[in-house]
C-alpha cells in the first residue's frame, strides 16, 4: 500500500507489477476515493510529475519511475472501513504459479464489493495474503455461478488474458440445468444481447438487435421427464453443457431463457413457479457452474485446461434425477 501524504509532497516509485498502465489509471488506484476529474486536474496543472518532468494522463509508466504527488486528502476512513468488512479466506485453488492463480469459486460469493456487497472474493483473497502485491480478477462470475474463476497475480499475465479474451479466448464451457425440453441435442445460440437497469437499479440483459453479439454453443448431456418431476407439478428439465463463443454479461442465462429453458434456480431470469418447485426437491441454489477452461499461460504460452467438478450440492441433485429416471 502506498503512503499519499495530506501535508506534503509524496514521491511514489513504480513497482515492476505496476508498470504498463497509464499515469491516470494508475493514480485512481493509489488515491481511493479521489475522483477521477480531479486526478485529471492536478496531471493538467502540473502538480503531477513524472521523473520530475510534466505529464500527461495517457502517458506510460515504468518501473523504477518516480511520480509525485501533491498533498492529497483521501478517503482513509472509508479505505480503512472496506478492509476490516472482508474477512480474510482462501478459496478452493485448481492451478497457480506466479502470475496465475485459479479458483473454483462457491456459489453466493461475488467476485467484488460494490452495487450493495461490502466485500467479495478479490478483497477476500487479498486480504488472506497481505503479502501479494498484485492480485487483479480477469474477469466475473455471477454471484449465484460457482465455478473457475482466474485471478492474475502480475499486470503483465492480466494484460495478456484480456487480450486473449477480446479475442474470445479462453474457451470457457458450463454445466447448467434449464426448466423445460430443449428440441436439439447440439444447437448453437447467437442472439445479440443488451444491457440495461431494471426497475429496482438491478443489472439486466434481454435479447436486442441493439445488442451487442453473443454466441453460445449448447449440448445435452441428459434429459429428465420422470415421475418425481410431475408429483411437484414440472414437465422436464435439460442438463446441458454451454460453451461460450463470446463473453457477454449474463449469456448463456439469457440464451436458454430465449431457448423457453430458463435455467433452474435463476431468480432473475427463471420460471418463479418452477423454482419453488424445485426448492421442494432439494435445489436451493441457481443451476450453473462454470466447469472447465482452456487456454494458453498468459506468460509462458503452456496449453492449461483446468476442471473444477460440480459442486457437491448440485451433483446430488443430478443423480437424485438419473436414479429417478432408472427407477421408472
Amino acid at each position: 500500500m502506498h503512503a499519499i501524504r495530506k501535508d506534503s509532497v509524496s514521491l511514489i516509485a513504480v513497482a515492476e507489477h505496476e508498470e504498463g498502465q497509464r499515469l491516470d489509471n494508475y493514480l485512481i488506484k493509489i488515491l481511493k476515493g479521489v475522483p477521477k476529474s480531479h486526478i485529471h486536474r492536478i496531471i493538467r496543472a502540473g502538480e503531477v510529475r513524472l521523473n520530475k518532468k510534466r505529464c500527461k494522463p495517457d502517458n506510460r509508466i515504468q518501473a523504477g519511475d518516480t511520480v509525485r504527488i501533491p498533498p492529497i486528502r483521501i478517503a482513509e476512513k472509508q479505505r480503512s472501513s472496506e478492509s476490516q468488512a472482508a474477512p480474510a479466506r482462501e478459496f478452493d485453488i485448481v492451478y497457480e504459479d506466479d502470475a496465475l492463480l485459479v479458483i473454483n469459486k462457491p456459489s453466493g460469493v461475488a467476485v467484488h464489493g460494490g452495487s450493495g456487497v461490502s466485500f467479495g472474493v478479490i478483497e477476500q483473497i487479498r486480504r488472506a495474503r497481505p503479502e501479494a502485491r498484485y492480485l487483479e480478477l480477469v474477469h466475473r462470475l455471477d454471484k449465484d455461478t460457482s465455478g473457475l474463476l482466474m485471478i492474475a497475480k502480475k499486470r503483465s499475465a492480466l494484460v495478456k488474458l484480456h487480450e486473449a479474451i477480446r479475442n474470445d479466448h479462453p474457451k470457457k464451457i458450463y454445466l447448467a440445468l434449464g426448466v423445460g425440453r430443449l428440441p436439439n441435442d447440439r444447437f448453437h445460440v447467437k442472439l445479440p444481447l443488451f444491457k440495461y437497469t431494471g426497475a429496482q437499479g438491478e443489472k439486466m440483459v434481454r435479447v436486442s438487435e441493439d445488442g451487442q453479439s453473443a454466441h453460445t454453443i449448447f449440448r445435452v448431456l441428459n434429459r429428465f421427464s420422470d415421475g418425481l418431476l410431475h408429483q411437484v407439478g414440472l414437465s422436464d428439465l435439460t442438463f446441458v453443457e454451454a460453451t461460450l463463443k463470446t463473453g457477454r454479461t449474463h449469456q448463456i442465462r439469457v440464451h436458454l431463457q430465449s431457448q423457453d429453458c430458463p435455467i433452474a434456480g435463476d431468480e432473475r431470469y427463471g420460471d418463479y413457479q418452477a423454482n419453488k418447485r424445485l426448492q421442494k426437491l432439494g435445489l436451493k441454489r441457481m443451476f450453473l457452474h462454470a466447469s472447465e477452461l482452456h487456454l494458453a499461460h498468459p506468460l509462458t504460452g503452456e496449453k492449461l485446461i483446468l476442471k473444477a467438478p460440480l459442486p457437491q450440492e448440485l451433483a446430488q441433485f443430478v443423480l437424485m434425477l438419473e436414479n429417478q429416471e432408472k427407477a421408472v
